[in-house]
């Protein structure tokens, strides 16, 4: 007869093996997204085991980077031609059947564009309540979400049978791709409704300078720069600093820069090495997309503004003779 700590101890083991994570990959130009290797993190704290899918009408390459990602233990690769540009009308039903075939515990993406399209399709089908812009986990069923610039801290827990999450990538240190061993199995391609939607292309704004979500330093600017032609002032200094440019939604709604530029809850959640925001008065809506950048520079002439209580170094200066002055200097 057992006794009740060895019970304990069998039924907690028994949980721990069942909690099986399905984690959706997200590509593009043949890459692999970072938000994909934060959400394998993510699963990681869920349970030990984890398969990812890769779907894409030329996968190949993104496979065999994922194949290397540690702690990932099975790789499903869906290609068909059909899956060109990732609709999720298409993506959807591959999940529902590695869902059907697996029966996986959680299913995780990055809180995306592409996440958050395809995951509350899934979770529909499955009749289930999408969890979205998770920032920690703290058990396979208890999930803690951060919002209004860390303010407020909401942790809640899901009874569904099938926890289907999308994960804030600025949350989860990235999983190393390295150390991985796991084999590429082929999935069959079905199901899919080739009528609801069609890939007919996409147009990518070109830029020497490095993307907003992936740099390793970010130059902002915000309503302080008065117009749309002062942003040149910003240009500047981030080539200088090998730096992407974002913008506060105040910037945004002026017309001052275009929309894809926004840092922010609306906008882009980023976590750079280095963000310095420059005439930004630090609304809780732009804090939200900026706060757990490693340091924090802030340029103002207002000494009150909100930004400074969370920059690591402030400067209450004229952004029109400070920003020329460091491009120089630097």
């Amino acid at each position: 007869m057992l006794s009740g700590r060895t019970s304990r101890f069998i039924q907690t083991g028994v949980l721990r093996r069942l909690q099986s994570t399905l984690v959706v990959a997200e590509h593009a130009d043949n890459k692999l997204s970072a938000a994909t290797l934060s959400a394998v993190t993510a699963a990681r704290q869920v349970g030990q085991d984890v398969t990812c899918i890769v779907a894409g009408a030329d996968c190949k390459q993104v496979a065999a980077e994922l194949s290397k990602v540690g702690g990932v233990t099975k790789l499903l690769v869906a290609e068909d031609a059909a899956l060109e540009g990732l609709l999720p009308e298409r993506v959807a039903p591959l999940l529902l059947a590695a869902q059907k075939q697996f029966n996986f515990s959680h299913i995780i993406a990055g809180a995306t564009a592409f996440g958050k399209s395809v995951l509350p399709r899934v979770a529909a089908k499955l009749d289930v309540s999408p969890i979205s812009d998770v920032t920690g986990i703290q058990s396979a069923d208890t999930f803690v979400r951060t919002i209004y610039a860390g303010n407020a801290i909401m942790t809640f827990k899901s009874n569904d049978a099938v926890k289907v999450v999308t994960v804030r990538g600025t949350s989860f240190e990235p999983a190393e791709v390295a150390g991985g061993g796991a084999a590429p199995e082929v999935m069959a391609v079905e199901g899919m409704d080739k009528d609801a939607s069609a890939y007919v292309g996409q147009e990518l704004s070109k830029s020497d300078r490095p993307e907003l979500t992936s740099a390793g330093n970010v130059v902002s600017g915000g309503r302080g720069l008065k117009s749309g032609e002062n942003f040149e002032l910003l240009y500047k200094l981030a080539d200088k600093l090998k730096a992407a440019v974002g913008a506060s939604r105040a910037a945004v709604d002026a017309g001052f820069v275009p929309n894809d530029m926004q840092v922010g809850q609306t906008g882009k959640i980023i976590a750079p090495d280095l963000y310095i925001a420059v005439g930004i008065s630090g609304a809780i809506q732009h804090l939200a997309g900026m706060k757990d950048s490693k340091t924090i520079v802030a340029i103002n002439k207002d000494p009150e503004a909100p930004i400074f209580q969370v920059a690591d170094l402030g400067l209450v200066a004229d952004l029109f003779k400070a920003v020329p002055e460091m491009t120089e200097k630097l």
